[in-house]
């Protein structure tokens, strides 16, 4: 999709939070009054028609958009965080980062069968993150998976989406 105004206000900031790494700020995009609306449309018309039920939302700036979209669509939010952060009984997920490694947990109760879940974050880079987050859901066993993201990396060789094959997966973005 990659419209203008979008692209226009989406901050880059190189060399965070290391060498070499062009780092894209999402948070000029959500104080945005015009980028938030567009993103919101956006996704409201990706997603309208396939019967979402419930949104997974990964911490935090999947959080945002995962809201918003839940609430124009009439849907359930569901929360993918980092762990310790959920009260109730959670299921949980390890991936590898470019640090280390990091988990994700979901809460036992958030899914039923009958679901049609949308995944959504703010950026696909190497997919790890997500990744995690479709293990969880597909814990589930929900009727159908979708996945979203902001922005989709491609510029600096990564190839987050190659995780995903075979899985509906939609970007706003692709720098």
């Amino acid at each position: 999709m990659n419209n203008k105004v979008l692209l226009d206000n989406l901050r880059c900031i190189p060399d965070f939070p290391k060498k070499g790494i062009n780092f894209r700020d999402v948070t000029t995009l959500y104080k945005n009054a015009e980028c938030m609306k567009i993103m919101l449309d956006e996704l409201y018309e990706l997603y309208k028609d396939k019967g979402i039920t419930k949104i997974v939302g990964i911490e935090s700036r999947g959080f945002i958009m995962a809201a918003a979209l839940a609430g124009k669509l009439g849907c359930g939010l569901v929360l993918a965080r980092k762990p310790g952060k959920l009260p109730s009984t959670v299921i949980k997920e390890s991936f590898s980062k470019e640090y280390g490694v990091d988990t994700i947990e979901m809460h036992l109760d958030s899914i039923e069968k009958d679901d049609i879940v949308l995944i959504h974050d703010d950026l696909l880079a190497t997919g790890g993150t997500a990744k995690a987050a479709y293990k969880l859901v597909q814990y589930f066993h929900p009727k159908q998976t979708y996945i979203n993201f902001i922005i989709e990396l491609r510029d600096e060789g990564l190839h987050g989406r190659d995780l995903f094959k075979g899985i509906d997966l939609t970007t706003l973005m692709v720098i």
